[in-house]
């Protein structure tokens, strides 16, 4: 059983210990506004306590038969089966996710580690000839040493999981920092899945805190080799140059603008299921969700009459029941700030074809048309049910549109032509993009991440493993070099 008042605490060491500051996180269900729990915050001190004990842990995690290393982490998938209802309550209470949103990312979760559990076994080196007579170069595969983790509020048990898992099946130790309004699902809760499991103590921690506590110690301590941040671009960008500052290398999965396009010859009732799931999935907080919908001229009419009566039709309420489609926003900062971004859209000559109601962290559907690239519904991340539509009346044009952005995370082109699809996705700045499907898609052995302000490196399967490791050269001289003098 979960108790979730085990799990407000610090995790340091393999021990749960409260965090050493007098201030006090308070864990608030974001539909009802309950408190749910509260958490001792860490301090620098609890911080520094993670990243030396991470460091500690590593030799003995790696003396670890691989094929053992594997079982381990493939017994964290066990863990999740066993508590997947207990889980699901949890993301509905912590983070307003509906059952449907609880579902995908637990299986997310499950299907990461299950890929990480491989890296063990996957850690090959190469032997070299070398210019040298009698001279033998290796390349050995290394831990590239102690990964920080920063996760986000939107999927923290998946975005979470995406970075610890990786970095633990390379052979580093981790240590997380949960995000404020997240700190179990993001956090304790994945501490208590590889205690479960058997992970080494110290090899995982999470610390609960938030940054007026501990400033940016998390990202400048100087055991840390990569720190992996999840969230907006603006912190990112910060993040970026506290890593380089300290020859850090810094894994960033930043904001996205995602443009999903329309051609003149797409199915459109299947546009229309694509559309809403791509926007509408969590409340629209997803970085790969759909901000703008880029839709011929000639199939508008039909699209948009169909695309309104399905998002008027989505349910809004209360996450625990089943029929909800569309739960609360993180919290009333997150409501206002897209009430404003409607106003100013609206304001700058969008038309509202449908207009919700925002009422503390209910968010109901919007939305809007007759939308330009100029406007700043169609610049900025709208992390919400929000939605722009803009026209366009050729290929050429679309692109332009698409591209139109500082983001580059991901899109969807929808048309009857698989291959023409293709050969315009190869034109739109974007790390990912699909054709004829969602925008929103993450699997395990695909390269995942953005261009431009969307991020930097690229995670899931080999390239996860590329990014979490380091490459060492030994050489061996069998003979005798000859020296000049």
């Amino acid at each position: 059983m979960l108790d979730i008042h085990s799990l407000n605490k610090q995790y340091i060491a393999g021990s749960w210990v409260d965090g050493k500051s007098t201030r006090t996180l308070s864990d608030k269900n974001p539909y009802n506004g309950e408190v749910i729990t509260e958490f001792k915050m860490a301090t620098t001190e609890d911080v520094d306590a993670a990243y030396s004990a991470a460091q500690a842990a590593m030799g003995e995690w790696n003396q670890i038969n691989p094929y053992q290393q594997r079982d381990i982490l493939e017994n964290a998938v066990t863990y999740i089966d066993a508590h997947e209802e207990e889980i699901t309550n949890l993301i509905i209470d912590e983070l307003g996710g509906t059952r449907l949103k609880a579902a995908f990312e637990i299986g997310l979760v499950k299907n990461m580690i299950k890929e990480a559990a491989t890296f063990p076994l996957k850690k090959e080196g190469k032997i070299l000839p070398s210019v040298e007579n009698g001279k033998e170069n290796r390349l050995y595969r290394m831990a590239a040493g102690v990964v920080g983790v920063i996760s986000p509020f939107n999927f923290p048990f998946f975005l979470s999981v995406k970075s610890i898992a990786p970095a633990i099946g390379a052979g580093n130790g981790v240590v997380l920092k949960a995000h404020e309004e997240t700190p179990i699902v993001g956090g304790t809760l994945i501490a208590k899945i590889f205690e479960e499991a058997g992970l080494p103590k110290g090899l995982f921690n999470v610390v609960v805190t938030d940054i007026s506590e501990i400033g940016d110690s998390f990202v400048e301590h100087p055991i840390p080799r990569i720190i992996s941040f999840t969230g907006s671009t603006g912190v990112g960008r910060h993040i970026a140059q506290l890593a380089a500052k300290h020859f850090k290398k810094p894994l960033l999965e930043l904001g996205g603008n995602s443009a999903f396009i329309i051609l003149d010859d797409a199915d459109i009732d299947y546009a229309v299921n694509a559309a809403t799931f791509s926007r509408f999935t969590h409340q629209g907080q997803i970085c790969m969700s759909a901000n703008r919908i880029i839709v011929h001229q000639s199939v508008y009419d039909e699209f948009i009459s169909k695309y309104r009566d399905k998002i008027a039709s989505l349910k809004t309420g209360d996450p625990r029941d089943p029929n909800t489609v569309i739960g609360p926003v993180v919290n009333e900062r997150a409501a206002q700030t897209l009430k404003a971004l409607i106003e100013k859209g609206i304001e700058q000559g969008a038309t509202p074809l449908l207009k919700g109601d925002i009422s503390g962290n209910m968010v109901e559907p919007t939305i809007l048309t007759d939308v330009t690239s100029d406007m700043a519904v169609a610049q900025e991340e709208m992390f919400g049910p929000v939605v722009s539509v803009i026209t366009f009346e050729t290929d050429e044009e679309a692109i332009r549109i698409a591209n139109d952005a500082n983001f580059g995370l991901s899109g969807a082109v929808h048309t009857s032509d698989g291959e023409r699809g293709v050969q315009l996705a190869k034109q739109v700045h974007t790390g990912m993009i699909h054709v004829n499907d969602i925008t929103i898609n993450d699997e395990p052995i695909v390269a995942f991440g953005g261009e431009k302000q969307s991020g930097l490196g690229r995670l899931n399967g080999e390239w996860s493993l590329e990014e979490f490791t380091t490459l060492k050269w030994i050489s061996i001289n069998y003979g005798q070099r000859q020296f000049p003098y």
